[in-house]
């Protein structure tokens, strides 16, 4: 009796189990493969960068003997200004290279039609997509946010660069992360609306301009300023150095406030008698202390991060209601 091909045993090797990446993220992953890679090999490059650069700055501020002396660094130390404007930066650049193409690509080519026409529910590719592109500019930012803080926090006193201004804020602790969440998802947003990838692209650069500039001015918004008094003519005390000024003025005793040009007359002579006209007797400067400054990065972070879910609950909403 013949044996049937149903009866004869198997030879060939075992079917492969699904590995880690498979079916719809597999797919997800192998269309934006080279973007992926990009962000990598710049990742990568940049925290080398970090690295090296700091313990070049290190070994300098060691020779200077810092931070036993006082020491007077150049105003870009070792690349440090240059670093910090490539992470400030990067919110934009993802936005526009990552987020504006990465539905309209697929919407301007068909290739959004054909997968939501096939077996793949429209809301699960989007989803799919969301959480691939959002996690890897999470993981990327994060750590190129993680090095600098780690560079320029225990320095901070040596480099030129207030904590509060952008080049700094913006580029430490959580807030590259949350600035590159917020824009490229706004980009993806903007592609898909659009349908374009190269209009969505010129549209998210300069609404990320836009939102960069809005946020230079609402920085400050984040906490309150403090007030403190001390004696007209006192040195200024020590804890103000690490602090932000805010505002000063000169004040009477009773707490009447004047602005500080009141009493900038041409002579000596003029000054002392306007001073004693209005009875001023005190400096009183509104600042902001660096131990504020977790605090403010957090809640700045915390609206941006609230401001994505808004876009990317936007972006599933919209799914639902156009065609892709």
């Amino acid at each position: 009796m013949s044996t049937t091909l149903a009866d004869r045993p198997r030879t060939g090797k075992p079917a492969r189990k699904p590995g880690l990446l498979h079916g719809l993220t597999w797919l997800v992953v192998r269309q934006h493969r080279t973007a992926l890679w990009l962000i990598g090999a710049a990742t990568l490059l940049g925290a080398a960068m970090i690295l090296y650069r700091r313990g070049e700055m290190v070994s300098m501020l060691d020779r200077l003997g810092w931070p036993g002396k006082d020491v007077d660094l150049p105003n870009n130390p070792e690349g440090f200004q240059y670093v910090s404007e490539a992470i400030g930066a990067l919110p934009v650049i993802l936005g526009v290279f990552l987020g504006a193409p990465l539905i309209a690509g697929d919407q301007e080519h068909g290739t959004a039609q054909l997968v939501t026409t096939q077996s793949v529910p429209r809301r699960r590719w989007l989803a799919a997509k969301l959480i691939g592109c959002l996690s890897v500019v999470l993981l990327s930012t994060a750590v190129l946010g993680a090095l600098f803080t780690w560079w320029w926090e225990p320095y901070r006193e040596a480099l030129p660069a207030e904590w509060m201004q952008g080049e700094i804020f913006d580029a430490t602790g959580p807030m590259p992360a949350a600035f590159s969440l917020f824009l490229t998802s706004c980009g993806i947003a903007i592609g898909m609306v659009l349908r374009r990838a190269l209009p969505a692209m010129t549209v998210t650069f300069f609404f990320s301009v836009a939102v960069e500039l809005a946020w230079g001015e609402f920085r400050d918004r984040l906490a309150t300023p403090r007030l403190f008094t001390y004696p007209l003519n006192a040195d200024s005390p020590a804890f103000l150095d690490q602090a932000v000024e805010h505002d000063r003025w000169i004040g009477t005793a009773d707490g009447q406030l004047f602005g500080w040009g009141t009493c900038a007359e041409q002579t000596e002579r003029a000054t002392n008698a306007c001073i004693k006209e209005h009875g001023i007797v005190n400096n009183v400067v509104e600042y902001f202390g660096y131990d504020q400054m977790p605090g403010m990065q957090w809640t700045g972070a915390g609206l941006l991060l609230g401001g994505t879910a808004v876009v990317a609950v936007f972006i599933l909403w919209w799914a639902t209601r156009r065609p892709l």
